[in-house]
């Protein structure tokens, strides 16, 4: 039997969040891992260098090929640098993987103006910033795949009081369908994965094992979901398998928007370090 060829053999990959903010794998951990074990060239871009050298020490022991790239994505400057950086050590750009996100607490009649502002910056924003300088580097490259990570709560809110949260995560599926209409023709995909209540370093202090739990029994298959099911999503996204696909949002979610009712989610705020 033939020996299967790397998925990604071939390409060069950007992974924004590539590091994980506490114990266990993130999303972004993840993808980058499994994009380095399918043949990709993976530039592993994070604000804080030291997480993603985490994420390139096991890249670099499964003999993989990754580097470190420290930047903040909500600057115009980090963004051109960063694809600029990519260009320069691996010859060009075929995969974005927009990860990076974070939490925003308060309904809309709670939720603080700056708290509001700070959550689209970093989840919106940013993918717009990153995109921006990374689609003329793709097209440049024959063409390419954008994977930005929306959430379910985009799609169907449950009651925990994530407005910010909700509202920029919708905002993800707009400007994801936005780009694959005006770059389609310049051989770029984009598509957005929607994970559902994964269990990962980024919810992990802000849940109480009674929430865990609560999550987990939310799906159909009552079953917990990782980084890891998130990023064998985006590999396909990225790969050639998926030539044909663009402008989808994928539920990774084990069923969660099938399911009625949605629990409320307990998030435990009491300790004011863990807030965004």
């Amino acid at each position: 039997m033939e020996e299967r060829q790397p998925r990604l053999a071939g390409k060069v990959a950007i992974v924004t969040g590539a590091g994980s903010s506490g114990p266990g794998a993130g999303t972004g951990n993840a993808t980058a891992i499994l994009f380095a074990r399918e043949g990709a060239r993976v530039l592993l871009v994070d604000l804080v260098a030291g997480h993603a050298e985490e994420t390139l020490a096991t890249i670099q022991d499964e003999g993989g090929e990754a580097s470190v790239f420290e930047a903040d994505i909500t600057k115009t400057s980090d963004c051109q640098a960063m694809v600029a950086a990519a260009q320069e050590r691996y010859g060009g750009l075929h995969i974005l993987m927009n990860n990076v996100g974070i939490l925003g607490f308060g309904t809309v009649v709670e939720v603080t103006e700056e708290t509001w502002d700070r959550v689209f910056e970093v989840n919106l924003k940013s993918m717009m910033l990153t995109s921006k300088y990374a689609i003329p580097a793709m097209i440049g490259s024959g063409g390419g795949a954008i994977i930005n990570i929306s959430s379910t709560e985009a799609l169907r809110a449950s009651r925990s009081a994530v407005a910010p949260y909700n509202a920029s995560k919708a905002g993800i599926i707009g400007l994801t369908n936005a780009m694959a209409a005006h770059h389609g023709r310049d051989n770029i995909r984009a598509n957005c994965i929607a994970p559902g209540f994964l269990y990962t370093p980024m919810v992990a202090p802000y849940l109480t094992e009674e929430s865990r739990e609560s999550r987990r029994q939310a799906s159909l298959l009552g079953t917990e979901g990782t980084a890891w099911d998130v990023a064998w999503a985006a590999v396909f996204l990225a790969s050639d398998e998926s030539r044909w696909i663009t402008g989808i949002v994928l539920p990774v979610e084990a069923g969660l928007l099938t399911s009625t009712p949605l629990p409320t989610l307990a998030y435990d705020q009491s300790d004011s370090s863990k807030k965004p």
